[in-house]
């Protein structure tokens, strides 16, 4: 515990183990948001940086989880369905993530708040948008290239992915293998982006080793209890809390 607390505070460290066991809950039981929570929750009171640090190992073994879960059958159709997008999202999350460090604090507020909320919102309101056959090789192209580039300055291209297959009208059971298939590459090379922008060090990877404890026990608790409740009136609370846990990350990063 002690290389844990070289970097962070036993207060702040409670607050993300919380935080991480919460992310891990509403995963399993909706099969989401565990990084926006993440970064959301603990942007309350812990840097940017090590916010992004403290997510990327609870994502990577969350998500490797879930592909197991889900059955590596599916998992194949869905790389040979998706592969373009898959692609470019794996690219942009390992480049983007290289620039992180370069953008000052308040500002790095504002890039992780942003996005929280836009997605959110967009979720809440439930907009579908609609591609043409005609199209839909360009979107992959696009909305691959959007989801990698916040994957690997955020740690979030899951809300992206969702509206990327609802476009596709991509059956709701299908949905869940093909977004376990996403998240678990993305995470791999968000892992590998910060382990070489230098995010991911020494100092940092055991206090996100740590998280992966919360994360997993959160995500097994979801499963078991996840079916228990409205998933649609559960998904809807979780995404207005992260809309003004959001507007809070906005607002530090403005008023410094």
């Amino acid at each position: 515990m002690s290389y844990i607390f070289a970097v962070i505070t036993p207060e702040l460290f409670a607050l993300a183990f919380v935080v991480t066991l919460l992310g891990g809950f509403v995963k399993g039981a909706v099969g989401f948001a565990m990084p926006l929570i993440m970064v959301s929750g603990m942007g309350i009171a812990i840097a940017p940086e090590l916010i992004i640090a403290g997510i990327v190992l609870p994502i990577v073994v969350s998500n490797i989880w879930q592909v197991a879960r889900a059955g590596m059958g599916q998992a194949r159709e869905a790389v040979l369905e998706h592969w373009r997008y898959i692609a470019v999202v794996c690219v942009m999350i390992l480049v983007s993530a290289q620039f992180l460090r370069r953008i000052p604090t308040d500002m790095l507020f504002v890039v992780l708040g942003v996005p929280v909320v836009i997605l959110c919102l967009i979720q809440i309101a439930g907009w579908r948008p609609v591609v043409p056959p005609h199209l839909r090789r360009l979107v992959e192209w696009v909305a691959g290239a959007v989801s990698g580039v916040l994957g690997g300055l955020t740690g979030t291209w899951g809300p992206p992915t969702v509206l990327y297959l609802l476009a596709l009208r991509t059956p709701r059971d299908r949905q869940m293998s093909v977004q376990g298939v996403i998240y678990g590459l993305g995470s791999v090379m968000l892992f590998a982006g910060h382990a070489q922008s230098g995010v991911l060090n020494a100092q940092t990877w055991p206090f996100s080793a740590a998280l992966v404890v919360p994360g997993l026990l959160g995500m097994w608790l979801g499963f078991r209890l996840g079916d228990k409740f409205d998933a649609d009136r559960f998904r809807k609370v979780t995404l207005w809390v992260l809309v003004i846990a959001g507007v809070n990350l906005v607002r530090r990063g403005v008023m410094g």
